[in-house]
């Protein structure tokens, strides 16, 4: 089935509300005349943090997209991460991550889950020795984010997940820079996925939401366990526009993708940039990779300023279209300095990156707007 099957019509019968082309928001916590019944299953339903007609929706077109057998919503991209993780975790478990995943991950798996006995090893992610050595007899889990945060480093999905069941551990990835439409990561052998659903699902910067894809046994289990009893669950609302983004992500995701690569071409002339990074830019050191086992890449990109941080601040100040935020996966761009007051490169940033979300305005409007900042303050 085409990504454009599901996203514009697949688990959806308006017959069931009347004829209604849209999907009704069905905004409402309790479910009466239910028999007693309290299981979630479609058709019979109860309570909205155990299910509800409008999420049950969404969640069957992610699934789909992504080609596993179920999925689950949560109220943040954060609530799927950590339900996913506490789902292959026990006391005193070992965790193998990629050192430049998301950083409230990290802290999560770091800092929150240290209370319980569990232990991190942080590797790049991009040598199969390095990830395989770091295994033990305790490892339950290895977490993967590819292509990662800033960096963009790219895993190698198909032969972490054969190391990954030689050694009989789980693996969970954070899809949410290629969403399905670039990278499937299930068909590659990887257990779980794992989105913020604010980003590129969404498309439009006005939700906070997550999803866990997999096989319907753990998603089924999940959604009993860790959303069920710490209530991370999506709201209807959020589920409604949530559909609303789902239903033009294939062409939102190419239109980013090929102002992105517009944008790259423009940064590697620029005599003040050193280095563009971008999965699918051919100076990219896994570009072979990423061609490989990704369709194509997002709107998401970092390029490494050579200038000093006063500098590249100011030019930052000076953007019109670029506006400074966290986030990413709307329809505007973004910009963060993220490394521009660093003095040195670090194992997760590199002194003088600035993190850029290329967003929907057109590749020309934004070049322009790069070439009145520099002009103004470098004249």
């Amino acid at each position: 089935m085409r990504a454009e099957e599901i996203c514009t019509h697949y688990g959806e019968d308006p017959s069931r509300f009347h004829g209604a082309v849209n999907v009704p928001l069905f905004q409402t916590s309790l479910f009466v005349d239910c028999e007693g019944n309290e299981s979630g299953r479609e058709g019979r339903y109860a309570y909205t943090r155990v299910s509800n007609p409008t999420t049950e929706i969404v969640e069957k077109k992610v699934a789909a997209l992504e080609q596993g057998e179920a999925a689950r919503c949560f109220s943040s991209g954060m609530g799927a991460i950590s339900a996913a993780m506490m789902h292959y975790l026990k006391r005193d478990s070992h965790v193998v991550a990629v050192a430049s995943i998301y950083a409230p991950a990290r802290r999560f798996l770091w800092e929150y889950m240290a209370r319980f006995g569990v232990t991190v090893t942080f590797v790049r992610g991009t040598d199969l020795d390095e990830i395989e050595a770091a295994i033990c007899d305790r490892t339950e889990l290895i977490y993967l984010e590819s292509p990662s945060t800033y960096l963009f480093l790219v895993q190698d999905l198909e032969k972490i997940a054969e190391i990954a069941k030689k050694h009989q551990v789980a693996t969970v990835i954070d899809n949410t820079y290629a969403t399905p439409i670039f990278q499937k990561p299930l068909t590659k052998g990887i257990d779980m996925v794992v989105h913020s659903a604010s980003k590129y699902l969404g498309g439009h910067s006005d939700i906070v939401g997550g999803v866990v894809i997999g096989r319907k046994e753990d998603v089924t289990q999940v959604a009993k366990d860790e959303r069920e009893l710490f209530g991370a669950v999506m709201s209807p609302f959020d589920s409604w526009l949530m559909l609303r983004g789902i239903r033009t992500l294939p062409v939102r995701m190419r239109q980013h993708m090929e102002n992105a690569m517009e944008m790259a071409s423009y940064f590697q002339a620029l005599p003040i940039i050193k280095e563009v990074i971008y999965p699918y830019w051919n100076t990219h050191p896994q570009y072979e990779l990423a061609k490989r086992q990704m369709t194509g890449a997002s709107g998401l990109m970092s390029v490494v300023f050579d200038l000093p941080g006063d500098q590249i601040y100011k030019i930052l100040r000076e953007l019109e279209f670029f506006s400074r935020g966290p986030s990413w996966g709307g329809y505007e761009s973004l910009i963060s300095a993220v490394g521009a007051g660093l003095d040195r490169d670090s194992e997760t940033m590199k002194k003088g990156l600035v993190r850029l979300h290329i967003g929907l305005e057109g590749a020309d409007l934004l070049k322009e707007d790069f070439d009145r900042a520099v002009k103004h303050v470098l004249g």
